[in-house]
């Protein structure tokens, strides 16, 4: 699944890449797929977007959004396998779920292996869709500050959100993050998965503010995960420090057999010498 600092560097490419273009005509899915989710019939969907210009893409959390001009917005939300850009229209794949073609002879499609949303608004009306709506700050903005982070922690008190994997994880707290980023986010912050919110000291909580910000960076930097494609269908070359590879090996700091446990609905690395 595309977490934050996918959808950052598939946005950026777009804008880079796509901006200015001019739309010959596009469909929807020619795949069924019970999990993918569109707001518009097919019919509705290529007549809206005919002739259409593209202007810029931008991300909030898990959701991708790219100007559709004049007066639309397509979002691309919570998605999961490859969004790509075509030098040719014949290297588009043969089954997708949202296929764009421009009059450049260029083209872009969206084909998802798990789940995802892929709507077409009227610019406006995005802001009220479901999860989108009322979003909370995401870590990567400006306003994500540590006093705001503080502030987030309080306000789990009393909450069904008691640990530090619950608050990178659950009801999208912090959104744009998921259970793979937050494996290493907690190693870096040297915390294990379960440790109580409310215990969390001072020193904590900078720590685990700062590996947020600093590995969402490294991953930006290094154009995603590993197992994650870019625009170009370049994998990402950020090799995850915690995952399924490293469990029982030793870990790279203190030499401690990595454990695996399920928790929160998923599985979780750690180091039980090193995160506490």
């Amino acid at each position: 699944m595309f977490e934050l600092p996918e959808y950052t560097i598939l946005a950026n490419q777009m804008t880079k890449t796509m901006k200015s273009k001019v739309i010959k005509n596009a469909s929807l899915g020619n795949s069924p797929h019970k999990f993918v989710w569109y707001n518009r019939t097919h019919e509705e969907f290529a007549r809206l977007m005919y002739k259409k210009t593209v202007g810029d893409a931008y991300v909030r959390g898990r959701w991708l959004f790219m100007e559709m001009l004049p007066g639309h917005i397509l979002v691309l939300g919570e998605c999961g396998g490859k969004i790509l850009f075509h030098q040719e229209q014949k290297y588009v794949p043969k089954k997708y779920h949202l296929l764009i073609n421009f009059t450049d002879g260029t083209a872009f499609t969206v084909t998802t292996q798990m789940w995802g949303a892929m709507e077409l608004y009227k610019k406006g009306e995005e802001l009220n869709r479901k999860y989108i709506k009322d979003m909370k700050i995401t870590p990567t903005d400006k306003d994500f500050t540590y006093q705001y982070f503080n502030k987030l922690i309080d306000e789990c008190n009393g909450t069904d959100v008691n640990s530090t994997k619950g608050l990178l994880t659950q009801n999208q707290l912090i959104p744009g993050l998921g259970n793979s980023i937050a494996q290493d986010i907690l190693f870096n912050a040297q915390l294990g998965p379960k440790h109580p919110l409310n215990n969390l000291s001072t020193q904590q909580r900078k720590r685990l503010y700062d590996s947020i910000r600093k590995t969402l960076q490294e991953i930006i930097a290094k154009n995603g995960r590993y197992d994650e494609y870019d625009l170009m269908g370049n994998k990402g070359k950020y090799i995850r420090i915690m995952d399924k590879n490293s469990s029982g090996k030793p870990c790279m700091k203190c030499k401690t057999k990595i454990e695996k446990i399920q928790y929160l609905g998923g599985a979780c690395y750690y180091c039980p010498q090193c995160q506490i």
